[in-house]
């Protein structure tokens, strides 16, 4: 068995051809923020990578990089800047933040209507109780994915590896709500067997940022994994699941090319609905 790649690079070029077209139709234009706090590289291409997608769809964007000396205050009056803006659709903050400022407090401070991440507590809660909010983008984009490869979660058994709040945590919620309709399970650092668990799943979703964790053992023949990890080596950036889980997996969204071009593609999503409302 070889398993096919859930292509998530070819799946968001194909969402954003479709944005595009609903963008080039509006009469006002959507704007995506961003603020950046510190030289991080990898956060510096990722959200140099958002605003090159706001370029190809059509949305106009903003960007507010500030220094790693910035202060708590510093990216306080950044946020308040994009929540009076009406050229702002909507923003994200890039996380993470540098040590010594509360990252928290940050998101409650962003206007949830402008909340392009959907990771303000007021959306979260709405994502819990089952009201309409801008849902997290990662999660999203994994739903989306699966979805396009008319791989169906009904009555799926789903082990979710990681209780993170930007992936783990969310994205157990969604698959679980009416018309998904998964049972989930989330394996996190105090799960006494993890391999019981993810053995028996039907789709596996790896996000724990440990490098080839999830192995060929670990999963049944024909399961469906995702890998959301990254970790940096020498060797470069590597994901959660080993690359030999191909040979037993039946569907796979390797890192990189799976979900991360999702995840940039519902960011997108988010801003054109928030624009429409």
């Amino acid at each position: 068995m070889s398993a096919q790649i859930l292509d998530g690079k070819a799946t968001a070029t194909a969402i954003k051809s479709e944005l595009a077209q609903i963008v080039a139709g509006m009469s006002v234009k959507p704007g995506l923020g961003t603020i950046l706090v510190g030289d991080d590289p990898g956060s510096h291409s990722y959200v140099g990578g958002k605003h090159k997608d706001c370029a190809e769809v059509g949305i106009n964007s903003i960007r507010i990089d500030l220094p790693a000396s910035a202060k708590e205050k510093d990216v306080l009056a950044a946020i308040d800047d994009l929540n009076k803006s009406a050229e702002c659709t909507g923003y994200i903050l890039q996380l993470p933040v540098p040590a010594g400022i509360n990252g928290n407090k940050l998101l409650e401070a962003i206007d949830p209507d402008k909340d392009a991440d959907g990771l303000h507590p007021l959306n979260l809660g709405k994502l819990v109780i089952g009201e309409k909010a801008p849902l997290p983008c990662t999660p999203r984009g994994i739903l989306e994915l699966l979805h396009r490869y008319n791989i169906s979660t009904q009555g799926a058994e789903v082990v979710v590896m990681g209780r993170g709040i930007t992936v783990g945590r969310p994205l157990a919620l969604l698959l679980s709500r009416k018309g998904d309709d998964a049972t989930v399970t989330i394996t996190h650092t105090g799960t006494k067997d993890v391999i019981q668990h993810t053995k028996r799943a039907d789709i596996v979703i790896a996000a724990i940022g440990q490098a080839h964790f999830l192995r060929p053992e670990m999963i049944k023949a024909g399961a469906i994994v995702l890998d959301v990890g990254i970790t940096r080596t020498d060797a470069g950036l590597v994901g959660d699941i080993h690359p030999d889980c191909a040979s037993v997996a039946s569907y796979l969204a390797p890192m990189p090319g799976g979900v991360g071009p999702m995840t940039r593609a519902m960011l997108l999503s988010n801003v054109v609905e928030m624009a429409q409302r």
